[in-house]
Formats: C-alpha cells, structure tokens, sequence
C-alpha cells in the first residue's frame, strides 16, 4: 500500500511539475491533485526537494529504460540511433511537450543538489547509450558519441524554444550523419 501511495502522489507532482513548472506548484496543489494528507505526502517526501528529485528519477528510470530498449533490439546501430530520434520525435509532437524535464528542472530547482545530481546522471546515461551503440560498429565512440548525445540535447532544447518537432527530425538526420562518418565502411548500417 506504501508504494502505491508514494506512486499516486509521483504521478499527480510529475504531472503537474512538467506542465506548470516545479516552483510553481505548491505542495498544497500536489496534496489536493494527489488526493493525501499533508502528513502522508511528508511521510513519503520529507521536502519538496525530496519529492521534485523522487519525480525527475522516475522520469529517468522511464526513459534510460525507452533507450535501453532501443539499444538492445536486435537492428543495425545506424536503425538504432535513427529509432531515438523518432520516437523523441513522437514525443515532442504533442502539445504538451514541454522540452526536456531535466533542463526545465535544473533552470528552476538548480540549487538543489539532489534536483543537479539526478539531471547529471540522466545526461550522463544518455551518453553512455549512445557510446554502447557506436561501440558496436568497432569505431571508437567517444567524439561521436558526443557528437549524438549534444545533437539529442539541441533537439530538446530546440523543440521547447520554437514549439517546432521537426527540429528533431533535422538532428536525426545530423545524427546519421555523424554516424556515418564515424561508423567503419565495412560495418552494415
């Protein structure tokens, strides 16, 4: 029953968070969204720090696990990184899309250590997604990974600024490129 809870009250500040922004929302809002007490919601998230850190990890854990997937599916690393691109593409074609979760949080919760240190990690593990997908052309990963995980970056910064999803479509075929150049001639694409 704990964990349900402190999922219900997740969900209901995730929401609210992404769409109205993290300094926005009161805890009051989150509680009446949430439909707790205010002592349960303290129970499970001693702070609002606690609480935005808790829904930006879940926010990771949900996309580390959507690129993982991509990453592990059995298609040539050049499919694999085109398949990124489109489906951030499905994702900033919407009218909520807000641009990415953890640009939006540091620029408004960045001085909370906890808030910098989950958005690093997540930023981090991108690039480490990337680095495992060129690695397995033979390349050397680094620079190209770089390249990507920047170009995947932009794209999120792009859409959110210019409410234009076809600004990722441009860095994914950025991305092939980069691929491309980087990837060995004899490796299948």
């Amino acid at each position: 029953m704990r964990e349900a809870i402190s999922d219900q009250i997740l969900t209901a500040a995730g929401a609210l968070f992404y769409r109205e922004g993290i300094r926005a929302v009161g805890i009051d809002r989150i509680i009446e969204e949430a439909n707790v007490a205010k002592a349960t919601l303290y129970r499970h998230f001693p702070s609002k720090d606690h609480l935005v850190a808790a829904y930006l990890q879940a926010r990771h854990d949900r996309v580390i696990r959507a690129l993982r997937e991509v990453q592990d599916a059995v298609m040539a690393p050049r499919d694999q990184i085109k398949l990124i691109f489109e489906r951030l593409h499905e994702k900033a074609d919407s009218p909520e899309f807000r641009g990415c979760a953890f640009a939006l949080a540091v620029a408004e919760h960045g001085d909370s250590e906890r808030v910098v240190t989950v958005a690093r990690t997540h930023k981090t593990m991108v690039k480490d997604i990337f680095t495992a997908i060129i690695a397995k052309t033979g390349a050397q990963p680094d620079q190209a990974a770089a390249h990507l995980s920047l170009l995947y970056e932009g794209a999120l910064a792009t859409v959110a600024v210019n409410r234009d999803p076809n600004a990722v479509l441009v860095a994914r075929d950025c991305a092939l490129a980069v691929f491309d150049t980087t990837a060995p001639a004899n490796q299948p694409s």
